[in-house]
């Protein structure tokens, strides 16, 4: 594990770009008594402006430098009075009381101890007061086409695409589009990529007009003891868990693929937060459904969830969604 930790090193001393610190604002999402905000202290931010005919090699390079951050650690970051540092790999949450009007999207001032540079707007996403429900999606291979299920697909799609060509299903964003409601149901996307690509998601999805919403991303990082991060399931199972808990009285539909471990993620949620699931729609990439995500499929049905799984989300059966989720039409 020393020479994979001496091989991004050497990577890094020749991606990363130092500088003073700044730092990147993530999404942050609403409790009912505060808001959490989100981002990453860092010293170098890396963001070319992609061409549509520009070479897959060019594609590569530009992709790879994003993974080649240079995080800082124990920065202190004030915002609302309230005062954290950054973690190892320059993460930063911070909750801030939260106002109780305050609904739809927020800016919270951010700023960074010591530094002589403006503060960061942290923006937050509150659900409106008349919210009917909420939506909780994956992204790869569920919003955006990626091969996920193919480790090599996966990796070849991610690092030889840009923000111009990568592209979303125009079923999924129709979908997204019903459910939301106009920004009245709050939209989250949970996801197994890393914070690293965070920038390059928000251009995907700026670029088609996708739904705004939370993105909850996976840390990953290299020590001594090997590649750090959460795994898939058990990543978007707390993903799922922690906006559950922050939205305490919406039900939720849950968005996913076949291809990977949602449908057992899922599962878990209707048992863990029974009566908080209204439904689980499942685009399947593949021809066929591995057998643990039908029986997962199969004991969310039992418990009285209506699912469904198929090669795209053009009409939906009206079992699956809710009748004020029908009058989004």
């Amino acid at each position: 594990m020393k020479r994979l930790k001496f091989a991004e090193t050497l990577v890094e001393a020749v991606f990363r770009r130092d500088g003073p610190p700044m730092l990147q604002p993530y999404r942050g999402y609403a409790e009912p008594d505060q808001l959490i905000l989100q981002g990453r202290v860092v010293s170098a931010v890396r963001r070319a402006a992609p061409e549509p005919d520009q070479s897959r090699w060019t594609n590569f390079k530009e992709m790879v430098s994003l993974f080649f951050t240079t995080e800082v650690a124990d920065v202190p970051v004030t915002a609302e009075g309230v005062t954290t540092r950054s973690n190892a790999e320059g993460y930063v949450t911070l909750a801030v009381p939260r106002a109780k009007d305050t609904e739809g999207w927020v800016t919270v001032e951010a700023h960074l101890a010591n530094a002589r540079i403006e503060p960061v707007q942290m923006p937050v996403l509150v659900p409106p007061r008349d919210a009917r429900f909420g939506v909780i999606s994956d992204i790869d291979d569920t919003m955006m086409h990626t091969g996920a299920q193919s480790l090599l697909r996966n990796l070849w799609t991610t690092f030889t695409g840009n923000a111009l060509t990568r592209q979303i299903y125009p079923d999924s964003k129709a979908l997204i589009d019903r459910l939301s409601d106009a920004g009245r149901n709050p939209v989250y996307y949970v996801s197994s990529s890393p914070w690293n690509l965070h920038s390059f998601l928000d251009k995907v999805f700026a670029r088609v007009g996708l739904v705004q919403g939370p993105m909850f991303l996976r840390d990953l990082g290299i020590s001594d003891h090997g590649v750090v991060g959460a795994s898939h399931q058990n990543h978007k199972g707390a993903a799922v868990a922690t906006i559950l808990a922050a939205n305490p009285d919406l039900g939720f539909y849950l968005l996913g693929d076949t291809g990977q471990k949602d449908a057992q993620v899922y599962l878990d949620a209707v048992q863990r937060f029974p009566g908080r699931i209204r439904a689980v729609l499942l685009r399947q990439p593949t021809r066929s459904v591995n057998p643990d995500a039908k029986d997962a499929l199969s004991k969310i049905e039992q418990l009285g969830v209506p699912t469904y799984h198929g090669p795209d989300f053009k009409d939906l059966p009206a079992r699956v969604l809710s009748r004020d989720a029908q009058a989004a039409e």
